[in-house]
């Protein structure tokens, strides 16, 4: 009886942990994506003509690793017995691939880009727990940054 009723503290414990730091995480992507807001991710086939010329451009990438607490684990865990959607890894997955597009953005922004185009997402689980339930999971976003070339007064 001692052993489920440690269990069961353990439980809330993880769960009251994990949902605080799940919300402030959340609040600080908000506000990120707030100041980020004004650096634009265009996605096209076609460079546009006013980016044919006057422009540097460059690889920016963001990633992030993030890992999934026991209590979101033990959920999946019951969800999958009754199938379902498993909202406990949509919201990992959702702060993963939010966070990698904002240190994207950080990056492009440290370098003085003011267009990002054609991003790209890559997810994959980088750890198994026990019997291969998902444990970490990496985002990772991509794209090419456009930076203007400043010009001299008197160029033309």
């Amino acid at each position: 009886m001692p052993d489920i009723i440690t269990f069961l503290i353990l439980l809330a414990l993880g769960y009251g942990f994990g949902q605080w730091f799940e919300r402030r995480h959340y609040r600080s992507i908000r506000e990120r994506e707030q100041e980020f807001k004004d650096l634009l991710i265009i996605q096209t086939k076609i460079i546009p003509s006013s980016f044919s010329s006057g422009h540097e451009t460059f690889l920016v990438n963001g990633s992030v690793v993030i890992s999934v607490d026991y209590f979101k684990r033990f959920v999946a865990g019951l969800r999958n017995l009754v199938g379902g959607r498993v909202t406990p890894y949509e919201t990992l997955l959702d702060r993963a691939r939010r966070e990698a597009i904002l240190r994207m953005k950080e990056e492009a922004r440290a370098s003085g880009a003011d267009v990002i185009l054609n991003v790209k997402y890559e997810m994959c689980s980088i750890y198994k727990g026990r019997r291969n339930s998902i444990g970490s999971v990496e985002a990772l976003a991509y794209g090419t940054a456009f930076l203007p070339i400043k010009t001299t007064a008197g160029e033309r």
